[in-house]
Order: C-alpha cells, then sequence, then structure tokens
C-alpha cells in the first residue's frame, strides 16, 4: 500500500534544495541560541526565516497556496451554509402553501353552497310562517309540515342546520335584535319573539336568528 495516501492530509512536491536551506537555516537558529544560552527564556518561540534563493520560493508559494486553499474552503463553507439555509426556507414555503390550498380546497367543498343556501332560506321562512298561521283542523297543515320537514332532510345532507332562540338569552354572535319587547313575563334580555329561525353551514353562521328581546316594562307612576 506504498501508493496509498492519508484522508485529509496534504501533499506537496517540494524541491530537495528547499528543504535542505530549510534545515541549515534551523541549524543556524540552534547554533545561534546555543551561544546565548544564558539570554533566552526557555519557553521563547524559535521563528524559522524562510530562506532567500529559488528554494526559499518555493516554501513561500507552497504557504501561500495552501492559505489560499484555506480561505477558498471557508468561502465555499459560507457558500453552502446559505444554500442549505435558503433550501430550509423554501421547504417550508412549500409545507405551508400545501397547506393553504388543502384549507382552501376543503372550504370550497364546504361552503360552496353558502349563496345557495341563503338564497333558499326565505322559502324555509315562508313555509314556518304558513304553519304558524294555519288553523289547527286545517286539511293543508299536514302537507306544509311533509314539505318543510323534507326540504331541512335536504339541507342537511348538504351541512344546513335550523336552529330555534325563543326562550335563551340573547346572543349578538347567533341573535340579532329586531325589536324591544317590554314585559315582565321573561327576565330582561331573553328572546321572546321569534320571526325567523337562524341557520348554520357546517357549524358557521349562515343567517342569525331574527328575534325580539324582553326588557323591563316602564313604571307605573300611580303605584308606590
Amino acid at each position: 500500500m506504498g501508493d496509498s495516501q492519508d484522508k485529509g492530509s496534504f501533499h506537496a512536491d517540494i524541491p530537495e534544495s528547499a528543504v535542505e536551506a530549510a534545515l541549515r537555516s534551523v541549524e543556524r537558529v540552534k547554533a545561534g541560541a546555543a551561544a546565548e544560552a544564558g539570554g533566552q527564556d526557555e519557553g521563547s518561540t524559535v521563528e524559522v526565516e524562510v530562506p532567500a534563493g529559488p528554494g526559499g520560493e518555493e516554501l513561500a508559494s507552497v504557504k501561500a497556496q495552501l492559505e489560499l486553499s484555506q480561505q477558498l474552503g471557508r468561502e465555499t463553507q459560507k457558500k453552502l451554509e446559505d444554500v442549505h439555509d435558503r433550501w430550509v426556507r423554501a421547504v417550508a414555503d412549500l409545507e405551508n402553501y400545501r397547506k393553504r390550498a388543502q384549507k382552501e380546497r376543503e372550504d370550497v367543498q364546504k361552503f360552496g353552497v353558502e349563496k345557495l343556501v341563503k338564497d333558499l332560506l326565505p322559502v324555509v321562512d315562508n313555509l314556518d310562517r304558513a304553519l304558524a298561521a294555519a288553523a289547527a283542523d286545517d286539511p293543508l297543515t299536514a302537507g306544509v309540515k311533509l314539505v318543510l320537514a323534507s326540504f331541512e332532510q335536504a339541507l342537511a345532507r348538504h351541512g344546513v342546520k335550523g336552529f330555534s332562540a325563543m326562550g335563551q338569552p340573547f346572543d349578538p354572535a347567533r341573535h340579532e335584535a329586531l325589536m324591544n319587547v317590554p314585559t315582565a313575563d321573561a327576565a330582561p334580555g331573553t328572546v321572546v319573539v321569534e320571526h325567523a329561525r337562524g341557520f348554520t353551514l357546517h357549524d358557521r353562521l349562515v343567517r342569525p336568528a331574527m328575534v325580539g328581546v324582553a326588557v323591563a316594562p316602564p313604571k307605573d307612576d300611580n303605584q308606590g
């Protein structure tokens, strides 16, 4: 395995003349240091000067190439880190876009019929009013109830549900107050009149219930 090289090692062809010149420089420095043994500290650093001449130029060239390689390595590492950061951000943006697109598709599937539902709700209101005004012994009452039930079943298959507010505390998130009703028969703030039921589409409010809300009756000045 004489031809194999250690992984990560640095190899350069240095002329023998340059090596010999460097060794001679070291020997000269050592000789000078031995002559001045009393004037040097033990921990002092011995610097080896690159010798002048052809050999010194070769060593200086190798040193310069090594420093250049290290600088290029640092720059390449920085570029790789920047590319990795951009890639991570791009993946995150793509995933967020995918989630938004999926949510939009689901919303279209669930709430795409909202406008049609709003157009059909007046029909339900009219059927409710017809039942409220019909006499109990009217032979048409049963037919109207059947039509209303079938209509509500069809709406329910698309996620539409009606709700009544009668007798409940007024909720501005689900009820729309059309009037105040002075009465002592219910606590103030209670829904005592319902002009139209409210409806939701997949739990999203499509139309609030149209209601009248109880308020305290005016005081009689003759009482007291």
